[in-house]
């Protein structure tokens, strides 16, 4: 769970109806919470369903009626179409979208085989476009919104081992800035935060060793862990009226590596 008694308000997003993929851990659930802290509805979808359906009843007590979690494989185009109009039936039509879905799975190029090339593609930047597509009509109709896609320090880096991760996190900036020329006659903004390394428990507990954190903080200016609420609190900056002209851009987040 994120310090939100320690995040500043911002009052244009009270009310507000905000669609969350990959929600059920790591930033997505904190963003789901620190949504929710601004008065904000929040739905959000994941493939992690027993994940998802536990933050959901913690934060129902706190947020009584204000928070809805569908199960979905993002990948699964009319599944995710089918989880956004329930979502938009109990909470609203939506009018900040954030696209923070992403599997950063490891593999040599070498034997990658299509299948997983392009099972990656479709969770890291087709996911990206198609809830958007799907997103973009009702907020244009209700007078316009935000959407920040998620971007990765590793499309600027280019580490080994991540081929089709860090082409699709380069994939949305791409879209990140094209979308921003299509849909700014709607009054849609359209932005990208690129987070470095964050120390969510999947990172933890899964690549994380002495000798790496050691090196990531050489690596940076800012010597201490970047937590989920420090991207978090980028992206509600950006979807609230305070963020009102900016509109294709890119926000890294990440210590001071870049």
């Amino acid at each position: 769970m994120s310090q939100t008694a320690e995040r500043t308000l911002y009052p244009s997003l009270k009310g507000q109806t905000v669609f969350i993929t990959g929600g059920a851990t790591g930033i997505g659930a904190c963003m789901v919470e620190a949504f929710l802290y601004q008065g904000c509805k929040v739905g959000f979808v994941d493939i992690a369903a027993a994940d998802g359906e536990q933050l959901c009843h913690e934060l129902e007590s706190s947020y009584p009626g204000a928070v809805i979690f569908q199960p979905c494989d993002v990948t699964d185009v009319a599944a995710l179409r089918r989880a956004i109009e329930s979502i938009e039936a109990g909470l609203g039509t939506i009018e900040v979208l954030i696209n923070n879905v992403a599997n950063d799975k490891r593999c040599d190029p070498r034997s990658l085989s299509d299948e997983n090339w392009h099972s990656s593609l479709a969770v890291n930047l087709d996911a990206a476009f198609f809830t958007t597509r799907a997103i973009a009509p009702g907020m244009a109709a209700s007078g316009g919104g935000s959407i920040i896609n998620f971007s990765s320090i590793n499309a600027v880096l280019g580490p080994a081992q991540m081929p089709s991760y860090v082409t699709a996190k380069a994939g949305l900036l791409g879209l990140t800035r094209a979308l921003a020329s299509d849909f700014a006659p709607d009054n849609i903004r359209v932005n990208a935060i690129i987070p470095g390394w964050v120390a969510t428990d999947k990172q933890l507990e899964k690549w994380l060793t002495p000798e790496m954190e050691a090196q990531w903080m050489e690596s940076v200016r800012l010597k201490r862990r970047l937590m989920p609420s420090d991207v978090a609190n980028m992206a509600l900056f950006l979807a609230s009226s305070d963020a009102a002209m900016i509109t294709g851009q890119q926000f890294v987040v990440d210590g001071g590596r870049l």
